[in-house]
C-alpha cells in the first residue's frame, strides 16, 4: 500500500513539473513569442490559412470571437450527425457496426462536440473506425475552442485598454499545432509501446485458456486515448474506457494517462502567470485549486483503500482495498485517485466503475463536478474560475466598503449579472434535470437498475457529469433511451457554451474600461487572503445548491449502508 501512495505523489509531482514548464511555452505561443520548433509550426500554419481563407492578423472583439466560435462549432456538429447516421455504408466498418438511432446520434455528437463525451453506447459496437476518427478530431478541435477561448481572456487582460482581443481562429488553430498534436503523439507513442493497439484491422479472433474461440475488437486506440485525456475529452475507446486492457494496459500506461489529463489544467493556470507576468496570482489560483482538489481526493483514497466494511464481516480479506469494479493492476489507491482527477479536471475517463465505489467516495465524485473549477478542462477551468472571482471580488469590496476592481478594472452591474447567471446556471441545470427525471418514473425510475438512495444518485450523476462537460457516469443507468440521449443533450449544450461566452463577455467589457492604476486602497488578488476568500465563496456556493440533493443520494445512501 506505501508503495501505491508513493505511485500517487509521484504522479502530482510529475504533472506539477511538467506543467509549470508547459505553462511558460504555452504563455509564449500566445504571446506570440518564439519558440524552438517555430519553423516547422509556421510552415503547417501558413498552409491551413491558405486552404480555409483565414487571416490570421484579422483582430476581433469579443462578440466576433465567440461568433466564430459558434459557427465553426455548428458546422462540425453537422457533419458529426451525418456521420454517425450514415456510418453501416460508409468507409471504415468492418465489423459492420450499424447507424445509431436519430436521439443517440443527437447526443454523441453533442457529447463530443462539448468536450464531454457522454457516452451512451459500447465503443466496440456502437461506431465504425470512421466514426471513431471524426469523435477523435472533435476531441482536438474541441480542447483547442476551449483554449482559444482562454486565451482571448488571456488577451483582455494583457493591455490596458483594448477592444481587439486577438483572432479565435488564430488561437484555435496554434493550439491544435503547437500544443496539443505534438504531446499527442508522444503520449501515444508511449501508449503504442505498452500494448494499446494502433490498427485498422477487425475484430481479433483468438483462443482463451480454457480453449474458447472470441472475437476481440481492437483499432486505432492509441491515437484516440492520447488525446482523449490530454484534451481532457475523457470518451473511451471502448466501453469499459481505461479500466480496460487495450487503453491502458499497466501501470505505466495509468501513470502517463494521468499525467496527461491533468497537465494542460496544470499548464494554463501558469501560462497565465507568464503571460500576465503575475506569477504570484498564478500561485494563488493554483493553491486554492489544490487546496480542494486534495480534500476531495484524499478521503477517496482512503476510502477505496480501506475496503468495504460491510465485505470484511462477511470473512473477505480487504487488505487490497475495496475492489469491486477496480482493476488489481492499478489498484485501489491509484483507482480512488484517479475518480477526483477524472472529475475535478472534467475529463471523465475511468480506470474503475465510479458506480461500485464508496458511497462518500460517489458523494466527492459528484462534489467535484459540481464545483467544476478546481483545475478544470482545458481552458474551461479558468473560464469557470474567473466567475468565482469576480464574485470574491465583488464580495469582499462590499466587506471592506471598496469599489470592487479586478485587474485595474471595475466590476460593476454588468459584469455581476452575467457572472451570477453563469454561476448559478450550472445547479439550475443539474437539479432541475434530475428533479424532472425523478418526478416522471416512466423517464426516471424504469431506466434505473439500482432502487433507492443510489439509484437517485444515478440520475443525480448524469445530470451532473453532462453540465459539467465531464463524461463519466454511475452505470447503473441505462442511459441509452431518447429521454436521456435528449435531456442530457440539451443540458451539454447550454453548460457548455454559456460558461465559455459568461467569462469572454466580462473579459471583453473590462477590458474597454479605463484602467485604474494600483495603489494603497486596491484590493489585491494575489494574496492568500484573496485565496482563502475564493475558496470561501466556491464552497459557499456549491453548499447552498447541492447539499439538499447530495442529502438524498450518497449521503443517505452512507447512513443505511452502516446502519445494517
Amino acid at each position: 500500500m506505501n508503495t501505491e501512495i508513493l505511485g500517487i505523489i509521484a504522479m502530482f509531482a510529475i504533472t506539477l513539473v511538467m506543467g509549470i514548464c508547459l505553462g511558460k511555452y504555452i504563455a509564449n505561443v500566445y504571446g506570440y513569442k518564439k519558440t524552438f520548433p517555430d519553423q516547422v509550426f509556421e510552415t503547417i500554419e501558413k498552409l491551413i490559412y491558405k486552404i480555409s481563407g483565414i487571416n490570421p492578423n484579422r483582430q476581433m472583439n469579443w462578440k466576433q470571437n465567440m461568433y466564430a466560435m459558434l459557427t465553426i462549432n455548428l458546422i462540425w456538429f453537422v457533419i458529426g450527425f451525418l456521420i454517425l447516421q450514415n456510418q453501416s455504408w460508409l468507409p471504415l466498418n468492418p465489423d459492420g457496426n450499424p447507424n445509431m438511432s436519430p436521439d443517440l446520434a443527437f447526443n454523441t455528437t453533442i457529447s463530443f462536440l462539448v468536450n464531454c463525451n457522454l457516452q451512451h453506447y459500447s465503443g466496440e459496437t456502437g461506431v465504425s473506425y470512421l466514426s471513431q476518427l471524426y469523435l477523435m478530431f472533435l476531441q482536438f478541435v474541441t480542447a483547442a475552442t476551449g483554449m482559444a477561448a482562454m486565451a482571448v481572456l488571456f488577451k483582455a487582460f494583457k493591455e490596458k485598454t483594448a477592444t481587439e482581443l486577438g483572432n479565435f481562429y488564430d488561437f484555435f488553430t496554434r493550439s491544435m499545432i503547437r500544443i496539443l498534436i505534438p504531446v499527442s503523439i508522444i503520449v501515444a507513442f508511449i501508449l503504442s509501446m505498452n500494448g494499446s493497439p494502433m490498427t485498422f484491422e477487425g475484430k481479433a479472433h483468438m483462443t482463451t485458456l480454457e480453449g474458447q474461440k472470441i472475437n476481440v475488437s481492437r483499432g486505432p486506440v492509441a491515437a484516440f486515448v492520447a488525446i482523449k485525456h490530454l484534451g481532457t475529452n475523457g470518451g473511451g475507446f471502448f466501453g469499459a474506457n481505461s479500466a480496460h486492457p487495450f487503453e491502458n494496459p499497466n501501470y505505466i500506461t495509468n501513470m502517463t494517462e494521468m499525467v496527461a489529463q491533468m497537465i494542460i489544467p496544470f499548464a494554463l493556470v501558469f501560462a497565465l502567470g507568464f503571460y500576465l507576468h503575475k506569477r504570484k496570482l498564478s500561485w494563488v489560483i493554483f493553491a486554492v485549486m489544490t487546496v480542494g482538489f486534495l480534500a476531495l481526493a484524499v478521503p477517496n483514497i482512503v476510502n477505496e483503500t480501506g475496503g468495504n466494511p460491510l465485505i470484511t464481516q462477511m470473512g473477505t480479506d480487504s487488505s487490497l482495498g475495496a475492489m469491486e469494479g477496480k482493476e488489481i493492476r492499478f489498484g485501489s489507491a491509484a483507482s480512488g485517485y484517479w475518480s477526483i482527477a477524472t472529475t475535478v479536471i472534467s475529463t471523465g475517463s475511468v480506470n474503475a466503475m465510479h458506480d461500485s465505489t464508496m458511497p462518500l467516495s460517489g458523494m466527492n465524485e459528484l462534489l467535484a463536478m459540481m464545483v467544476n473549477c478546481f483545475y478544470g478542462g482545458c481552458g474551461v477551468g479558468i473560464l469557470n474560475y474567473f466567475i468565482f472571482i469576480i464574485l470574491a471580488v465583488f464580495i469582499s469590496g462590499l466587506m471592506v466598503g471598496r469599489t470592487p476592481e479586478f485587474m485595474g478594472k471595475k466590476i460593476e452591474a454588468k459584469e455581476m449579472k452575467i457572472a451570477m447567471i453563469v454561476a448559478l446556471f450550472h445547479p439550475f441545470l443539474i437539479l432541475a434535470g434530475t428533479a424532472l427525471t425523478a418526478y416522471l418514473p416512466e423517464f426516471g425510475a424504469k431506466t434505473l437498475n439500482n432502487p433507492g438512495f443510489h439509484g437517485f444518485s444515478e440520475m443525480l450523476y448524469e445530470f451532473t457529469s453532462s453540465s459539467a462537460n465531464n463524461g463519466s457516469g454511475f452505470e447503473g443507468l441505462g442511459d441509452n433511451t431518447p429521454w436521456w440521449n435528449i435531456s442530457t443533450g440539451i443540458v451539454l449544450l447550454l453548460s457548455r457554451f454559456i460558461p465559455i461566452i459568461g467569462p469572454v463577455a466580462i473579459a471583453g467589457l473590462l477590458a474597454q474600461k479605463k484602467y485604474i492604476p494600483e495603489s494603497s486602497g486596491t484590493l489585491k488578488t494575489d494574496t492568500a487572503t484573496f485565496g482563502f476568500m475564493t475558496l470561501a465563496v466556491i464552497l459557499l456556493i456549491a453548499a447552498l445548491s447541492f447539499f439538499p440533493a447530495l442529502t438524498l443520494g450518497p449521503i443517505a445512501e452512507q447512513i443505511q449502508y452502516f446502519s445494517k
